[in-house]
């Protein structure tokens, strides 16, 4: 099976410089293993990201966005992905890591996680492709052409934990985050920054700043 964390690193060394939308133990990692300021941090519950992602995707078309779900978070939020369906964003992939549990609440188990087929609803809601890996080797060999193809897309990844990396609430819920990507997402997309804006290029996520 996949660990968590090495998935997230093949995505990495073929997404270095898009936007990622993220919820919880997902972002947690992502953030440690590909620090960026186009990481949207701000979804501010489970089940949301997906549907800010597909916001993003729409209000930037030109640019990919990436959404990295979490299983149980997808499952408080199953209708977003008739949304996504029906809206096509071509610029969307949708990633859920599935773990079987709810991770960040204290590992409680996801209740029918053994019979639950993402990839299966997500077709039926329009997705345009749906893929599903449990083994590192077949997801390296297929991540460049999935980045390359038009969305939306999902692809539903059956993890273990792998390495642990720290929960930084303080820094996904911070308005320093926001403000750094919002930043960084106005330039992208008018070729300047906003004024009144922090301009850092990458985000220090174990500077003071977040852990006040």
């Amino acid at each position: 099976m996949l660990a968590r964390d090495e998935a997230l690193k093949v995505l990495a060394a073929h997404y270095t410089d898009g936007i990622t939308v993220g919820v919880y133990q997902s972002i947690f990692d992502w953030m440690q293993i590909r620090p960026h300021p186009l990481n949207y941090l701000c979804t501010g519950a489970m089940g949301q990201a997906a549907s800010h992602g597909l916001g993003i995707a729409i209000g930037a078309p030109n640019e990919k966005v990436v959404v990295l779900d979490g299983d149980g978070s997808l499952l408080m939020n199953l209708g977003c992905l008739f949304t996504i369906g029906h809206a096509a964003p071509e610029n969307l992939v949708h990633f859920v890591i599935h773990n079987r549990t709810y991770e960040v609440n204290g590992d409680f188990p996801i209740l029918g996680s053994k019979v639950l087929l993402f990839e299966e609803i997500a077709r039926i809601a329009g997705y345009r492709h749906t893929f599903v890996f449990s083994e590192i080797v077949e997801f390296k060999l297929m991540i460049k052409h999935i980045l390359e193809l038009a969305g939306p897309v999902f692809v539903n990844l059956h993890v273990e934990p792998g390495e642990s990396y720290r929960q930084d609430y303080v820094a996904i819920h911070s308005s320093e985050s926001r403000a750094i990507f919002r930043s960084a997402l106005h330039a992208r997309l008018f070729g300047h920054q906003p004024e009144n804006e922090p301009s850092k290029t990458s985000p220090d996520y174990s500077a003071n700043e977040f852990h006040q």
